[in-house]
Order: C-alpha cells, then sequence, then structure tokens
C-alpha cells in the first residue's frame, strides 16, 4: 500500500482545520502508532495539533499486527521515510516531528530534508557516520542480526529479548505488562540497513545534517539504554551539530529503551515539549 491511509488523511485534515501548530510523532520498531497515545495528549494539553501516522501497512492494533505480522515485513528506511514525507506535505503548516528509536532516525531524515520546523530524536537509531558499535546494541538488534533470512521478514521479540533491548529498567511486572500491550514484530530490513549503513555508500540509513533548513534538534538519551546507548546517541549528536541550526542532546538518568511508554514517559515527553515550545510560535500553539 502507497498513500495516505483514510485514518492518517483524518488526522491531516483534523490538524490543519485546528490552524495549530502540528506535531508528527514518529514510533520505531517493534511499536505501534498507539505507543503514542498519552504522548499526544500531553501535547493537544499544550495546544498542539498531532498526528500518529503508522509505516506503510501498519496493522490498526497489538492484536491484529501479532496475529498478521507479514503485514510488516519488508519495510526499510527509505520506503518509511518517503511515507511521513507525503503525510507531512499534505499538513498546511511545517510541523514539529518527535520520533523514537528508528523513528529517531526517521525524524533524522525528514528534518535533513527541510521538512521540520523543529525536531526530536528519542534514542535514535544510528546513521551512516555514526560509528559506534556498543555491545549491549548488538546484543539488542541480535534476534534479527542473527539470521540473514531475517531481511526479508517481520521478527517478534521473546518476553526475554524484549526485557533486554526495551525493558531493561523496569520491575518485572511493568516489563511484563510493556510487552503485552506494545510489542509487535518488526520489519528486519531497517536494522540490516542501519548495521551496514557505513559500507554502504547508497543506503537509505543516511541524514543530510548540514541541511540549513534542518531547523532546531534535539536528541535524548536514556542513560541506561541497551538498544541506542550513550555512545551511539552522542555519536549522532556530534555529527548534527555540525549544523547551523539549534542541536542539543540531553540525558535522561536512569531510563532504558522504553522511556517513551514505560512509567516515565511524562518526564520525556515534558522534556520533548519544551524543547518544541522554545521553536513555535506561542500564538499558534495554544
Amino acid at each position: 500500500m502507497t498513500g495516505i491511509s483514510t485514518p492518517e488523511q483524518q488526522q491531516v485534515d483534523a490538524a490543519n482545520r485546528s490552524g495549530k501548530v502540528p506535531v508528527v510523532f514518529v514510533h520505531g520498531l517493534w511499536l505501534l502508532p498507539s505507543s503514542w497515545d498519552r504522548w499526544r495528549a500531553r501535547f493537544e494539553e499544550a495546544g498542539f495539533a498531532t498526528l500518529a501516522p503508522g509505516w506503510p501497512d501498519d496493522p490498526n492494533t497489538v492484536a491484529e499486527a501479532n496475529a498478521e505480522p507479514d503485514a510488516l515485513a519488508h519495510k526499510t528506511v527509505g520506503q518509511v521515510a518517503d511515507h511521513f514525507e507525503e503525510t507531512i506535505r499534505a499538513l498546511d503548516r511545517k510541523p514539529a516531528v518527535v520520533g523514537h528509536s528508528f523513528g529517531g532516525l526517521i525524524t533524522q531524515i525528514l528534518a535533513g530534508r527541510g521538512l521540520a520546523q523543529v525536531s526530536v530524536a528519542i534514542d535514535p537509531a544510528p546513521f551512516r557516520g555514526v560509528l559506534p558499535l556498543p555491545v549491549s546494541a548488538l546484543k539488542s538488534a541480535s534476534p534479527v542480526l542473527g539470521n540473514p533470512a531475517n531481511y526479508s521478514r517481520a521478527v517478534p521479540l521473546t518476553y526475554e529479548q524484549f526485557r533486554y533491548a526495551f525493558a531493561n529498567e523496569v520491575d518485572e511486572d511493568e516489563a511484563r505488562q510493556l510487552y503485552d500491550t506494545y510489542a509487535v514484530p518488526a520489519s528486519g530490513k531497517p536494522l540490516f540497513q542501519a548495521a551496514t549503513a557505513n559500507l554502504n555508500p547508497w543506503t537509505e540509513a543516511k541524514v543530510n545534517s548540514k541541511n540549513p533548513d534542518r531547523g532546531p534538534l534535539l536528541i535524548v538519551s536514556g542513560e541506561k539504554d541497551h538498544t541506542v546507548p550513550w555512545a551511539i546517541a552522542n555519536a549522532s549528536y556530534k555529527k548534527q551539530r555540525r549544523n547551523q541550526g539549534v542541536t542539543e542532546i540531553v540525558e535522561i538518568p536512569g531510563r532504558g529503551h522504553s522511556l517513551t511508554i514505560d512509567h516515565g514517559w511524562g518526564q520525556v515527553a515534558d522534556t520533548a515539549l519544551a524543547f518544541v515550545q522554545r521553536f513555535t510560535a506561542p500564538a499558534a500553539a495554544g
């Protein structure tokens, strides 16, 4: 499927009717747009119009995604970025863009295309030129990268794999609740693309970090993140700070990769919200 789905078009229409600054949320692998529901409410309370488009062909619910995982396969970084660009270009106003994990990589790609008024990349997946490969990141990616056949599959995480990659900084009960509520299979292709980005000059996992129209960018790093440790987030920041625009990084103490969905999501949302508010017109934002 290509183009904007009916639910996404409805979100675009609602944002355009509102006249408010839109905020586009971009989810990453193993999650769906519903992972942003509480964030959307928080930003709407602050006077923004929000959208949480899916990746192409995303099922509507976690149950549907787990029942029909093939719908999630075969998606590439470039396809997802182009899909979000199409949605953004249907908006009347340039949005803020907020993304997590591979959604944080997509956020930076969109900002590098000059499509974001301001952007926040939370524990973002690495792009070409980001060199560190910490052991914990390799272990987190191993359920996919350990089998080359996964390139063309949608790969689920077992609970133990999710516990390590996402939920290492919450207790057992919460980890299980997060897994049951949010976890879905993920396309293997983006992980292979990111893993080989520095070997492939034509990779889709690349960011135009020098575009003067990139806009202000904040990178948020969870201190205890196994999947995107500080070394990766900080290397992304160092590449991005070559831009003439505002580039900042903040570390959230004691947080893992589940920082956007676990009990401490509000702290991270407020950090992102404050940055977005600094660079959007107050009159338009509420």
